[in-house]
């Protein structure tokens, strides 16, 4: 499949500011604080325990885990696991049919209603 990039390759911050940079034109210090306060925006709405909804990428969520009880895979031994919050990633329909080569011009502006829970 032409065009795919799959391997070990990383897309670092940097890399964004350095992105955002060529296409506004925004100088290397402006546009290191405009990436800084997107994350920083996402970061804190995610602190909070609100779902950040990027519309034609996805959503991101923070779930809630119990206490409950695991096994140590070396020993076999019970152990309880705390009390903790995880992020999820949810793809939307969108980045889900691009990243398997699919036609996604239809999904586009929908407003990712299946992704939505």
């Amino acid at each position: 499949m032409a065009g795919q990039n799959i391997g070990n390759s990383t897309v670092t911050k940097a890399d964004i500011v350095e992105k955002v940079y060529d296409k506004i034109g925004f100088s290397k210090k402006e546009a290191s604080e405009l990436v800084e306060m997107v994350f920083n925006s996402l970061k804190e709405t995610l602190q909070k325990g609100e779902k950040v909804k990027i519309s034609g990428f996805g959503n991101f969520l923070v779930r809630g885990k119990k206490e409950r009880v695991g096994r140590n895979p070396q020993t076999g031994d019970q152990i309880k696991i705390s009390a903790r919050r995880v992020l999820t990633f949810r793809p939307s329909q969108v980045l889900k049919a691009m990243l398997n080569g699919e036609d996604y011009e239809h999904l586009i502006g929908k407003d990712d209603e299946d992704d939505d829970e």
